[in-house]
């Protein structure tokens, strides 16, 4: 399918851009670590309130051009709410895996001096402060990429800016998103192992962590982690 929202090219060309990943809300598809606790449409519904968040978040962001990149349709019917709520374009992911898909949305997207901020959806405290604070690092004429890293392994958000840009761009791309044993605890080991070979320089904002476990669930609830977003 496609539309206004395919185009290769964005409309305004922000200086920074949000780029959401998501999949579509379907029951059995989304939290399956979460359904042995909650159902599979409870998992569901833990989904909706995490992206809800995220997206309000992102929108939050003064001067920001927000994206959500679906794995599979855009125009899923369980996704098509949050382009009447939110002032977002709705995208296809491309690619055989995450890494695939994360590289072909930054190859798209970074670029003429812009900021581009990559996140997923499972953090419930990946607020606007923190995409804010994560943004101004790329200010920085020395770094060329920042991430959130979250407790598991992994990492919640990674960002180039125009610093990178004295790189080529294969180079970065590869060494960020090529051969990293995605959804295991050695994510960022891997890529900072992948980014100091390459002579490439990056940033970390603090340590968060996200909702994937059952336990990751009992402390987002102490916390009021889960209370649906304004949108």
């Amino acid at each position: 399918m496609s539309g206004p929202d395919e185009d290769h090219q964005f409309a305004g060309r922000a200086a920074l851009h949000i780029a959401v990943f998501a999949k579509p809300l379907v029951s059995g598809r989304v939290k399956t670590r979460l359904i042995p606790a909650v159902g599979a449409d409870g998992a569901v519904a833990i989904q909706r309130i995490l992206l809800q968040r995220t997206l309000a978040a992102a929108c939050e962001v003064a001067g920001s051009e927000v994206s959500l990149w679906v794995a599979g349709d855009p125009a899923h019917p369980t996704l098509a709410a949050y382009r009447q709520t939110f002032p977002i374009t709705l995208r296809a992911q491309q690619g055989d895996d995450l890494g695939a898909r994360m590289r072909a949305a930054m190859a798209n997207l970074w670029g003429a001096g812009r900021r581009v901020l990559l996140i997923g959806s499972d953090c419930p405290l990946l607020g606007a402060a923190e995409l804010r604070a994560a943004a101004q690092v790329l200010n920085a004429p020395e770094t060329d990429v920042v991430f959130t890293p979250v407790a598991d392994g992994g990492y919640v958000l990674v960002g180039l800016g125009p610093a990178a840009a004295r790189h080529l761009p294969s180079r970065i791309l590869d060494a960020l998103f090529v051969d990293i044993a995605w959804s295991t605890e050695r994510v960022m080991a891997q890529t900072r192992a992948r980014l100091d070979a390459a002579g490439l320089s990056w940033q970390e904002q603090p340590m968060l962590w996200d909702i994937d476990r059952p336990e990751d669930l009992i402390r987002a609830r102490a916390q009021g982690l889960l209370d649906p977003a304004p949108g």
